[in-house]
């Protein structure tokens, strides 16, 4: 039997909860085989939508629900959610159904063929021009600045293998961007295009602001071009305080220019200090940089409540160090 882990984050989505548990439910009723995990990561909601997830909890032990103490981020709730689960593979669906999860047996199938990653590719946005324009913008420019192959008009509709989820379980990143770092793992990752839907109910709870902010996060988590183009800057501003002193030296020299006592001296090593302190501080953001991508802030979300969880210390807790803590028990 296959267990596959669902993975939706949901902030403020009492009326969407619902829907989302029914047709992901009647997805797997006609897929022999396979048993599904569903686990809601509530961003601290401050309407129903808690309430409502403990209903279907207790109801079916398949729905795990995690609700953290604050709203700790819509990227840091879903890589929560990636490290809890426990299925062979994990596919992350949007709490408003945009993304449908009568598409899971097309991933699933491109999932046997060998593919680590299967993600979605938008062929259509039902948002307004404007915003949809916006989206494709940033994907077009994340794909240009990042080292990591990163597919463009994809969005977090995706299955993840086992595998990855693993890897996904040692990494410690306060601001994390779970699309690059599923990309930038390698392995075989292969999209397939689909229609985004428009919301089954409620208003978006991501507004421009969230939007920008990803599109930072995943620019600078994911690049160290921002650095490079400071330090190509520095070196302009060297070559033209290169060319200044030079026009410097030639009209006094040559031409004789009668400048004011000291204003040629001043000027060239003004310049030349300038020019030394951009050179510099480029050099060092490029170490800082490295730096920045090796070794980040390590802050966990903090769990408030979990159901149909052994603990919270389980849903933090790596699935490999419980399968070492086993084994170790085991032998003794």
């Amino acid at each position: 039997m296959t267990l596959i882990s669902i993975l939706i984050p949901a902030l403020n989505e009492e009326d969407n909860v619902s829907t989302a548990y029914e047709r992901v439910k009647a997805v797997f009723a006609d897929l022999p085989g396979h048993e599904f995990e569903l686990i809601f990561t509530d961003n601290h909601s401050t309407d129903r939508t808690f309430d409502i997830l403990t209903g279907i909890a207790r109801s079916d032990p398949r729905v795990r629900v995690i609700r953290f103490s604050r709203n700790v981020g819509y990227q840091r709730s879903v890589l929560t959610a990636y490290r809890a689960a426990s299925g062979d593979c994990a596919i992350q669906l949007d709490c408003d159904m945009q993304d449908p999860p009568e598409l899971i047996p097309l991933m699933l199938a491109k999932w046997r063929e060998g593919h680590q990653v299967v993600y979605g590719v938008r062929r259509s946005l039902p948002d307004g021009p404007v915003v949809a324009a916006a989206r494709r913008l940033f994907y077009a420019l994340i794909t240009w600045m990042s080292e990591d192959d990163l597919p463009r008009n994809a969005g977090e509709f995706r299955l993840t293998d086992r595998r990855i989820l693993d890897e996904l379980r040692g990494i410690e990143d306060h601001s994390p961007y779970v699309r690059g770092l599923i990309s930038g793992m390698g392995f075989s990752q292969v999209g397939f295009e689909y229609d985004r839907q428009a919301r089954t109910a409620g208003t978006s709870k991501f507004p421009f602001r969230a939007m920008l902010s990803l599109a930072i996060d995943g620019m600078i988590n994911h690049s160290l071009l921002p650095l490079r183009i400071a330090s190509f800057i520095s070196l302009a501003v060297g070559l033209l305080t290169f060319v200044l002193m030079a026009g410097y030296l030639f009209g006094r020299l040559i031409f004789g220019q009668d400048w004011p006592a000291g204003f040629a001296t001043t000027t060239v090593l003004l310049l030349m200090s300038i020019t030394l302190n951009a050179m510099f501080m480029g050099i060092l953001g490029e170490y800082v940089g490295r730096i920045f991508m090796q070794a980040k802030d390590l802050h966990r979300p903090i769990v408030e409540a979990s159901l149909n969880f052994g603990g919270a210390e389980e849903v933090a807790a790596p699935r490999a160090a419980r399968r070492v803590a086993r084994s170790v028990q085991a032998a003794e």
